[in-house]
């Protein structure tokens, strides 16, 4: 009977181990988009880029799926958050973000900045709502608005909208591996593409 048992559990062991096989078989143009003109990046990291709005709720759904992700993510990868730019609005909030990175500040506010829009309905999309929101989260208001439309920042946004640019974005939120790959969603589903998508360009390399 002992014997019967075990045969049964590696039998299920086995068929989980196939089930998972299967789930890692993503396909392109389902699961993933492969742009036609991919960025060439050189060095030894596989880069990810997370492109998000503070006001778009498929991001703040994304969001602790990526910071979960970030934390285990291979020593080799060089995760990047990049406000996309692509309006007006969108680019305040950009704007926004990249002085209180500079600041030092992105990993103390990052996530609170999204419960205040979401959970707390904070209309946070200006300059001057968001350096009094920042200033409360204690980064100087002073500096933050020096910043805010300084050469630096505006260097960075020339960044994000010449990346969503090359990479065809059209609307967030949007994970791009290697400048090659985008992964689109809002769910748990996203990080395990890009935990493939990352393999996959890793194997690339070789």
């Amino acid at each position: 009977m002992k014997r019967v048992i075990a045969l049964t559990g590696l039998a299920f062991a086995i068929g989980l181990a196939s089930t998972g096989a299967q789930a890692a078989n993503y396909v392109a143009g389902k699961d993933y988009r492969v742009l036609d003109n991919p960025e060439n990046i050189s060095g030894d990291a596989i880069v990810v880029r997370e492109f998000f709005w503070y006001g778009c709720p498929h991001c703040y759904n994304l969001n602790p799926h990526m910071e979960k992700w970030a934390k285990t993510k291979g020593k080799n990868v060089a995760f990047f958050k990049t406000p996309a730019a692509l309006n007006p609005v969108w680019e305040a909030s950009a704007r926004g973000f990249y002085s209180a990175q500079l600041l030092g500040y992105e990993d103390k506010t990052h996530d609170a900045l999204f419960e205040a829009v979401h959970t707390d309905g904070k209309q946070l999309f200006d300059q001057a709502s968001l350096s009094k929101w920042y200033a409360s989260k204690g980064v100087d208001q002073k500096k933050f608005n020096s910043l805010y439309n300084s050469f630096a920042v505006g260097t960075k946004i020339g960044r994000s909208q010449a990346g969503a640019k090359r990479y065809q974005l059209t609307g967030v939120p949007a994970v791009v591996v290697q400048g090659k790959y985008v992964v689109t969603g809002e769910g748990a589903k996203v990080v395990k593409v890009v935990d493939y998508l990352v393999d996959k360009a890793r194997a690339e390399k070789k």
